[in-house]
């Protein structure tokens, strides 16, 4: 958190989400913030609106806009849940802009993380799957009972969200398969079992297993389960309020102020 007693001036990208309009309110009100832009991709209806009133609400005191180097001009941070092409292009826009760019997109590609590290050089990056205390949390134990156990448990991954996700398995759910994966000193793209239908033959030792549900509004749900020979170990989180994810994001933005150039995640944030 920068340490000169001025709030942390905050952009918000795809501020017309879900995610992007619980994001412009807290930030309004958080302590120690100032709301200082919003962006949306060119063409949106909400683009040259006041924000609090494109949402129906009271006046924000910021218009929407659609040229990052415009909007990010003298913020310190911009928080980005949008989509990986989007992130990837506003990753070079923050870098240039000198303002830490908050990532919390899922759905990346191995070769999409690539191009967001490569559009960001140079720049201040937080990219975290989840950004909420507890799923930080899971993910240390995670890593911790994997080294902790030998592949005599089974580790299977099961997440659900609402019907409107489109990425599948959950960003956090690979955080969570990574995590094991380093506990037990492998890479997940070696071990990991994303798909399973019809005949798939006997499970193969050494794998981590990942299954998605979606249905209805659920915020989400993460099971890690170490199952062996007569005993199993559930590690579980569930999220019943996706306001933790915002807040999560902003104690990012405010902690990215000021730091040096790299890229950083939730455990760096948290200090876990």
């Amino acid at each position: 958190m920068g340490g000169d007693g001025q709030d942390t001036a905050v952009v918000i990208a795809g501020a017309s989400g879900r995610m992007g309009q619980m994001l412009l309110r807290l930030a309004h009100e958080a302590p120690g913030m100032r709301l200082a832009g919003a962006l949306e991709r060119p063409g949106h209806g909400w683009i040259g609106q006041e924000v609090g009133a494109a949402m129906g609400g009271g006046a924000l005191g910021v218009t929407v806009g659609d040229d990052p180097a415009k909007v990010l001009a003298g913020a310190d941070a911009v928080i980005d849940f949008t989509a990986p092409a989007a992130s990837i292009a506003l990753a070079g826009h923050a870098a240039r802009a000198g303002v830490a760019h908050i990532v919390g997109t899922t759905g990346f590609t191995h070769d999409e993380r690539a191009a967001l590290d490569r559009a960001g050089d140079g720049g201040v990056r937080v990219v975290a799957g989840n950004m909420s205390l507890g799923v930080n949390l899971l993910v240390q134990l995670t890593r911790r009972v994997a080294a902790a156990l030998d592949t005599a448990f089974d580790i299977e991954i099961v997440e659900a969200h609402h019907r409107h996700k489109v990425d599948a398995p959950s960003g956090t759910a690979l955080m969570l398969g990574e995590a094991a994966a380093e506990g037990r000193g492998v890479a997940l793209a070696d071990v990991a079992d994303r798909g399973r239908d019809g005949i798939t033959g006997a499970r193969a030792a050494g794998a981590i297993g990942f299954a998605a549900i979606r249905g209805g509004d659920v915020v989400g749900e993460h099971d890690v389960i170490f199952a062996a020979p007569g005993e199993r170990i559930v590690l579980r989180h569930i999220a019943g309020d996706r306001a933790i994810f915002a807040r999560g994001a902003l104690r990012a933005a405010q902690w990215a102020r000021g730091r040096p150039a790299g890229c950083y995640d939730m455990v760096d944030v948290l200090g876990l």
